[in-house]
This record gives C-alpha cells, structure tokens and sequence, in this order.
C-alpha cells in the first residue's frame, strides 16, 4: 500500500514539476519579449528583429489566408512589421502583444482587400466540401478544420467579407481566443462569435451549392449517353 502511495506521489510531484517546467518557460518567453519590445521601443533595431524572427511564421499565414497570395503575403508581412516598428511608442503593454501585433497585420489586409478590385468566384468554380456542412445548424467549429485542403480552404475564404475571412482565420488556424479576436479588430466578443457563425453559413452554402451543380452536371452527362 504504501509503495503504491509512493509511487503515486511520485507520479504526482512528476506531472507538477512538468507543469511548473512550461509555466516557468511561458513566463520566461514572456519577460523576453516584453524586454525587446521596450528595447525595440527605444530604436534598438536589433531587437525588434528577434520579434519579427519570433512572430515572422505566423503573421506571414496570416496574411497568406487573407490574401491567397504568398508574394503579396510576403509584402504584407512587411508592411505590418514595419508598421509596428514605428508605432511601438503607443503600445500598451497592458495589453497582449501578439494581439497588437496580429491587429496591425489583420487591418491592413483589409485595407488591400478593399482596395483590391474584388472578383467574387462563381459558384461553379467553388470546390467539392462535404455535405453535412449545409445543415442550417451551427456547425461544430472543427469541422472546418477537418475538411481543410490548401486550394480549397483559401478559394472559400475569398468569398467570405474581409473582416469575416479575419476572424475566421485567427479563430481556426491561430487558435486565439474570442478576446483576442476582438481586441484585434476592435470589436465585441458578441459581434466576432456573430461574424464566425455566419462565416461558417456562408462557407457551407457556396460549398453545398457547388455539390449540387456537380451532381446536376453528372446528371445531364448521364442523360446524353
């Protein structure tokens, strides 16, 4: 019995000590970053490039899945860090900083997509999704995860509302909460969890449409043999 308590304590101070290791690591990136960030706020350019070699990954994809473009997603990616480098001077550091960061990125793919002269894919060049996702429940979030293949996932997000296609791509490929949605776009909880679920509608409608014109299409083939 005792071995056994053994055992399990040792066990126990094992998985604490582990979570303690990744608590003290997260706070340690924490204060590392803080340090370049007032560092970088001063004009030490050597340390604002340790942020852009931390965050360059993710805010090039990003800006990839906003743009569907990897030479005007390199250039974007740029731009937001250049951006950022001349307004770190008001910063709040109360506030997160990947947010900001992922907040400048985000507005300024949106800027480019306005500007862009915006050509809407017909629903005949939409590609095969799967049909459960024209339900009109809400869907569970994963399922637009599940069935993500890369020219597929970027041709339906260009059909989606620039502040839409942000959320969405914030929300399931950098895995951020509500709050931080929010805060990167400057909006409520309430209005980012409105925009995700008619996203989600809107995906699987052009989805389910396009399933449909393909069974159509093979039947008509069907007929003239």
């Amino acid at each position: 019995m005792f071995g056994r308590a053994q055992s399990s304590d040792k066990e126990s101070d094992s998985s604490t000590s582990s979570s303690d290791v990744e608590a003290t690591d997260s706070d340690q990136t924490a204060v590392e970053e803080a340090r370049w960030v007032e560092q970088a706020s001063r004009g030490d350019r050597q340390a604002f490039a340790r942020i852009v070699e931390a965050y360059q990954r993710p805010i090039f994809n990003l800006c990839y899945r906003m743009l569907g473009d990897g030479a005007e997603a390199e250039d974007a990616a740029q731009e937001s860090f250049i951006r950022a480098f001349l307004k770190l001077g008001s910063y709040d550091s109360s506030r997160k900083f990947s947010s900001w960061l992922f907040s400048i990125a985000s507005h300024y793919c949106i800027d480019r997509l306005r500007k862009r002269r915006i050509k809407w894919l017909s629903l005949d060049e939409l590609p095969p999704w799967r049909s459960n996702l024209g339900d009109d429940k809400p869907q569970p979030e994963e399922s637009i995860i599940d069935v993500e293949t890369t020219d597929e996932i970027r041709e339906l997000l260009e059909t989606l509302p620039p502040e839409y296609r942000a959320a969405v791509i914030m929300k399931y490929w950098h895995d951020m909460a509500y709050e931080e949605i929010a805060a990167s776009l400057n909006t409520t909880v309430s209005a980012i969890k409105s925009r995700l679920f008619r996203a989600r509608k809107m995906m699987a409608s052009a989805a389910v449409d396009r399933q449909g014109a393909q069974l159509a299409s093979g039947g008509m083939m069907l007929a003239g043999n």
